[in-house]
């Protein structure tokens, strides 16, 4: 089977002329942490990009089928972003939040004209994990309790409050502060006790919510923290009601909802801007990052202002939340996302992907699920379709064969089995047909 075609590109990169991929590998080995992972057997190295598009050294194009991890919104080096960056930096590169700053006060005004209700009060961080830090303090602080529902198959980030919250176990380390936190049932429908096929699936499973309440803790709890859609996890997409449901029950025991936004937002699931909307909920506290700055280190929790009153109790500033160049950078990404009508070329684009993915479920019985909304979307590989046997191994390879045909991929889950799809909100039908393309014939190679 001849390999799929990359579309055209009009971008020509630049010569490469820095050390070669085996150097850097070896540098990396020697000065940076163990504990970092790569992809691939044969550790690709990028060094150039330019909308979806990526570049090794040798000069090879590839399609970001993964947008950096869910972070890079409206397409590597985008123009616009990278003026409003080069503009901020030749002025001022740096303000901390005890001086007045006009970009972190216009970016926060626009931002919250972007959310539902009452969440109008801005804090900005630098990342994701750092945003929900800062989430489960205020909710700790303004309810007076301490207990937290998450979710199994989780993920919240990779500092020690991120850890103690996420449902995941590869990514955890056993952290003092889990203390206090408690795991309720993931609504999984492919792989949990409630499927597809049950119309009360949402309900059920935001029983265990209660559950949780009423059996771990003394009935009174400061949070429930849930990721709108589920990415590590394998972007598993939540029976509706489920979260309705839910923040019912924590509301009743005195809890606030914070809404985990840093993958499903700002118009990746192509229906909604937030993700918490394709579920018909307000949050009280929603926490963004990644695509908030198209790859810069910025994200933000966002809350009401009766929760934000809580931390002026207290001297709080933040050296770096709101730095006046990732300030213009998100304000960028905001003016891009509108005004290139990227909402709805992902919700185009992702209904068509979603739908050539049925086609190869259809065609292939490794594939157990098709799953996800807008450009979020996801394929759960199995050995065998009654057992749901995780396909981990499979699942590599199809990534290793993707990945020479110019086609880069994301895999999530428990065991490494799905293939995760988040590629730039840029992308077109000819980018979406060689990805569909390009999985055919690596399910085919199986």
């Amino acid at each position: 089977m001849k390999n799929p075609a990359l579309p055209p590109c009009d971008h020509q990169p630049q010569t490469y002329t820095g050390p070669s991929a085996d150097a850097v590998l070896a540098q990396r080995k020697q000065f940076l942490s163990p504990g970092l992972f790569l992809y691939y057997k044969k550790p690709i190295m990028l060094v150039e990009g330019q909308m979806q598009y990526l570049w090794d050294e040798q000069g090879k194009r590839y399609l970001d089928g993964l947008g950096g991890i869910v972070t890079i919104s409206v397409g590597h080096c985008h123009p616009h972003v990278v003026a409003a960056a080069n503009r901020q930096n030749a002025i001022l590169q740096h303000s901390t939040t005890i001086y007045l700053q006009p970009n972190v006060c216009q970016y926060a005004e626009t931002l919250a004209s972007k959310m539902p209700g009452d969440l109008k009060v801005c804090y900005f961080v630098n990342s994701g994990s750092e945003a929900n830090d800062l989430a489960l303090l205020m909710a700790r602080a303004s309810t007076g309790n301490y207990d937290v529902v998450a979710l199994r198959n989780a993920y919240h980030g990779g500092n020690a409050a991120g850890m103690s919250l996420t449902g995941h176990s590869t990514w955890k380390f056993n952290v003092p502060h889990s203390f206090g936190v408690h795991h309720a049932l993931a609504p999984y429908p492919y792989r949990g006790p409630y499927g597809y096929d049950d119309k009360d699936a949402g309900q059920k499973y935001a029983d265990d919510v209660q559950s949780v309440i009423a059996h771990a803790t003394s009935g009174k709890v400061a949070a429930f923290i849930a990721e709108s859609i589920q990415g590590v996890g394998g972007f598993v997409v939540f029976p509706d009601g489920y979260l309705k449901a839910s923040y019912e029950y924590v509301r009743a025991a005195g809890g606030v909802c914070i809404a985990d936004e840093v993958q499903t937002g700002f118009g990746r699931t192509g229906t909604h801007y937030w993700g918490f909307e394709t579920q018909g909920v307000i949050p009280d506290i929603v926490t963004m990052a990644k695509g908030i700055g198209n790859g810069c280190p910025l994200a933000a929790v966002v809350t009401t202002p009766e929760i934000a009153k809580v931390l002026s109790e207290r001297i709080h500033f933040n050296t770096y939340g709101g730095n006046p160049v990732v300030t213009a950078m998100g304000q960028a990404v905001l003016e891009v996302i509108d005004q290139e009508n990227l909402q709805e070329n992902s919700l185009k684009m992702g209904n068509h992907i979603l739908a050539g993915l049925e086609k190869l479920k259809e065609k292939h019985a490794i594939i157990g699920d098709v799953r996800g909304k807008g450009l979020l979307l996801g394929i759960e590989m199995v050995t065998d379709r009654t057992t749901k046997e995780p396909a981990k191994a499979e699942c590599a390879q199809v990534l290793e064969r993707a990945r020479e045909m110019g086609l880069l991929l994301g895999k999530g889950g428990l065991w490494g089995q799905t293939i995760r799809f988040a590629p730039p909100m840029s992308i077109s039908r000819a980018d979406a047909d060689f990805l569909l393309e390009v999985l055919d014939a690596a399910l085919t190679d199986l």
